[in-house]
């Protein structure tokens, strides 16, 4: 990730009328798309770039086989 993690900044603007609770459920929402949460779990641990290719293997063969059965 470019910038690191303290580059990134969330903007939410709530509306007249609008309940906290769904500003906060768009805010977490936005959240969870920038990655940041996934990317810093990442950061806690060193991780051999042939144990990530691994899990990526894993996980692609895993979303294959999802498809297969679909079709």
């Amino acid at each position: 990730m470019k910038g690191g993690i303290l580059g990134i900044m969330i903007i939410i603007n709530v509306k007249d009328g609008e309940s906290l609770d769904k500003a906060l459920k768009r805010f977490k929402k936005k959240f969870e798309k920038t990655g940041v949460l996934r990317e810093l779990r990442s950061r806690q641990a060193f991780e051999k770039k042939s144990v990530t290719r691994r899990h990526v293997v894993k996980h692609a063969i895993y979303k294959q086989g999802l498809n297969q059965e679909t079709v």
